[in-house]
């Protein structure tokens, strides 16, 4: 009997979209490093093409089957696939397979690496139960969790091969900064405006962050991607109806609402910035490739789960800060993971703890840098794609040991 590939040749991933983008970036990303940097034969199985299509614009929402920048992209029906599995099957975020595609799993001489590709987390547990097997009760399948982290124990961040490079070319050539500028009808802002890039779900503290940027000494240009956030950047403007191409001022602050911008334009966006408001785990893990100072809105879970695995993260991000730097991230980041849901007026303290985070800026510019030097030793593709050819060796021996 001949020894399964230990380098998988094909690959399905199977996402189902919840969070709008979060679950089909990430599932998006995957796929394109998958087959454009490591040769794999590439299907994803997404059941919301509109999502896919904000994300890559050509990408044709009323198509069963297409191809896309290197990825054979099928619309995910309720009804079942009925094709052959490939030899890596990755179900994003727990996504349930369906039964018959399983039983196809099964039915193979040799059967797929099966990953669950769970949520980003940075919770003490995750190192434990990353790459755990579970078998399934009465197939001959397992199926193994692998977690994303920030640690060496964990699967590590998705990253592009060429990513840091691009974005130290971009940040160092006043060129493209111009050009990127420009493409969004704004001349390049000067050395002394903080520039902001706001990418959020509904926060009451939004109110009392344009206050203070609106009374504070410096100029600040405030970058608003279409999304949740949209109505009450224009509540606070007056205006019920905020659009795309649309721009507010208020003293000293000036805001501009950006068309929805899609994955390659995003990073250029993060890098223009000086401060970043990200959102879900998408634009989180991109906004950590930046370099830059960045404020994370965790996507609200029932009971307020989600303020633990913030306080998680911020564990270990802010392990290497002085104490007010320390005190000053987390400050603005619980504000603002606070407010979700009323829009009622913003919460007191909320100016305060943006002018504390203001002053600390210069030290959590230089450790966002560190940050993602040391994030960029981990990687998630190649870590995935290791793990398979770990378990392909151990199938090897099994069959060599019959």
């Amino acid at each position: 009997m001949t020894a399964p590939n230990l380098q998988p040749l094909t690959c399905d991933i199977f996402c189902n979209v919840i969070d709008n983008y979060g679950d089909i970036g990430v599932c998006w990303r995957l796929a394109r490093q998958l087959a454009n940097e490591h040769g794999l034969q590439v299907r994803l199985w997404v059941d919301d093409l509109g999502s896919l299509a904000q994300l890559c614009p050509e990408a044709d929402v009323a198509a069963e089957k297409q191809r896309c920048r290197g990825v054979e992209v099928h619309h995910w029906r309720k009804e079942s696939p009925d094709v052959r599995p490939a030899e890596l099957v990755i179900e994003a975020f727990a996504c349930k397979l369906p039964k018959n595609y399983i039983d196809a799993m099964a039915a193979q001489a040799y059967r797929p690496v099966w990953i669950n590709l769970e949520y980003l987390s940075a919770e003490d547990w995750v190192e434990s139960h990353h790459k755990l097997p579970s078998p399934h009760p009465t197939l001959p399948l397992t199926k193994y969790f692998f977690f994303p982290g920030f640690t060496p124990k964990t699967g590590g961040l998705l990253l592009e091969r060429d990513l840091l490079a691009r974005r130290d070319a971009f940040q160092n050539d006043a060129a493209q900064q111009q050009a990127f500028w420009r493409s969004i009808g704004i001349e390049m802002p000067s050395a002394q405006t903080l520039k902001i890039s706001l990418f959020a779900y509904e926060n009451n503290a939004l109110h009392g962050l344009f206050d203070a940027w609106a009374s504070g000494a410096q100029p600040v240009l405030c970058l608003v991607p279409e999304g949740r956030i949209l109505p009450l950047v224009g509540e606070y403007f007056g205006d019920t109806a905020p659009c795309a191409g649309q721009t507010y001022s208020r003293a000293n602050l000036q805001a501009r609402v950006l068309p929805f911008v899609e994955q390659e334009r995003y990073d250029e966006l993060l890098w223009a910035c000086d401060v970043n408001f990200v959102r879900g785990e998408d634009s989180f893990v991109r906004a950590q490739w930046a370099g830059k100072p960045f404020i994370w809105q965790i996507y609200p879970q029932h009971d307020a789960v989600h303020l633990k695995k913030l306080q998680a993260f911020l564990i270990l991000y802010s392990g290497h800060l002085s104490r007010s730097a320390s005190q000053a991230v987390e400050g603005l980041w619980q504000t603002w993971n606070s407010s979700v849901g009323s829009v009622q007026a913003a919460p007191i303290g909320s100016q305060q703890v943006w002018f504390a985070f203001a002053t600390a800026r210069g030290e959590v510019d230089s450790h966002a840098q560190h940050w993602a030097r040391q994030l960029a030793e981990n990687n998630l593709a190649l870590n995935l794609l290791d793990f398979c050819q770990e378990i392909g060796r151990m199938r090897a021996l099994k069959i060599e040991g019959q």
